[in-house]
């Protein structure tokens, strides 16, 4: 399980060259402001041994959060990323792991009928029931959760994931009621206290990618006031003081700024965007897509490009998502060690200020 110490000692010993906010507090502990993703890639021997690389060489250099999830590659990005930890030449409580369950799995493949695999792997074990299913692939059901934390677990090799996350709760949507989902995701966060309480995780939260940059009037939004409150509620029913509810994600580049510009959310004083939500909630943000999946790696729009600090348009790219009001955390889908390189060159640059972010929008 990462920890303040740890995370402490390996910001002393890689902030040498780094820009003065690349290292970023997460709860008692720091982190780098640039973490490692690990969607992308075909599930393929090759694939695996590039990001076990890749982490290797990110942990060793000055990043120290590793995001997967458990149907990342049908499983097997999971299973290198707990290969790659082991491996790599820092301690385990030195950096942030993180993963997400949701979305049901396959084990390494695809099969050649995944309805039939989702049966007998699931429902007819009594694992979830198939009215928990939305659309035959998600599920939000607490004996399905215990069932995917188990099992991420076994795939990373670890005793304590630090941050879990309900995976794009907003695809539930599509089959039902928005209280319908608030309930079951109350539910599933009772259980992910639980949970905590018993040392399998450190924090939870929700991964999302339409669900809180949307106004409240889209199919697909979520009131993240609302998910926040039903954390609460569920630590008191879980017997906890305190909620373990830490980080939310989702995208925000220069290109899908919504969580920045789109006032979807009721605080005190009337409508925030997702990140002020957060920020003035004392939730963290690791942001998904800073580089628009590779498009803003080919350039970024002039007037934003002319303000940044950066060597390259995905440095700058990168920069621009770091910088934005509350963000923790930038994750770059990375399986390439020379990607690495470049995105750790890319911290060396400050993040913008408050005033010259809000400028790039005048």
């Amino acid at each position: 399980m990462v920890t303040s110490e740890a995370t402490w000692n390996y910001r002393d010993r890689h902030a040498d060259g780094f820009g003065r906010t690349y290292f970023r507090r997460f709860g008692d502990c720091i982190v780098s402001s640039i973490g490692l993703g690990t969607y992308l890639g075909d599930p393929t021997d090759a694939v695996d041994d590039s990001y076990h690389d890749s982490i290797v060489r990110a942990l060793q250099s000055g990043i120290n959060v590793v995001d997967t999830a458990i149907n990342y590659r049908h499983g097997r990005s999971e299973r290198v990323v707990g290969r790659a930890l082991d491996d790599a030449d820092v301690d385990r409580d030195a950096a942030v792991v993180a993963t997400k369950g949701g979305f049901v799995p396959f084990d390494g493949e695809r099969p050649d009928d995944p309805g039939e695999f989702v049966r007998e792997e699931y429902v007819e074990t009594g694992i979830v029931d198939s009215d928990d299913l939305v659309r035959g692939i998600h599920c939000l059901a607490p004996g399905f959760v215990d069932d995917q934390l188990d099992r991420s677990l076994a795939n990373l090799a670890l005793e304590t994931i630090d941050c879990y996350y309900v995976h794009n709760p907003e695809f539930q949507l599509d089959e039902r009621s928005r209280e319908a989902v608030y309930e079951a995701l109350e539910a599933a966060f009772a259980r992910l206290e639980e949970r905590a309480a018993a040392g399998d995780l450190r924090h939870y939260g929700v991964a999302t990618w339409d669900a809180f940059r949307v106004t409240p009037d889209d199919p697909n939004h979520l009131s993240l006031p609302e998910v926040v409150s039903r954390a609460r509620a569920a630590a008191r029913t879980a017997g906890n003081d305190a909620t373990h509810f830490r980080a939310v994600q989702l995208p925000f580049n220069v290109v899908m700024a919504d969580a920045f510009t789109v006032a979807a959310h009721d605080g005190p004083d009337g409508p925030q965007s997702a990140l002020r939500f957060a920020r003035e909630a004392g939730l963290d943000v690791f942001v998904s897509a800073p580089l628009a999946q590779g498009r803003l790696a080919n350039g970024l729009p002039e007037e934003v490009a002319d303000r940044l600090d950066g060597e390259t348009p995905a440095a700058k790219a990168l920069t621009f998502a770091r910088s934005g009001p509350g963000v923790t955390c930038a994750l770059v889908g990375t399986s390439s060690p020379e990607h690495v390189v470049a995105n750790v060159d890319s911290g060396r640059a400050d993040a913008m200020g408050a005033d010259a972010f809000d400028a790039t929008f005048e």
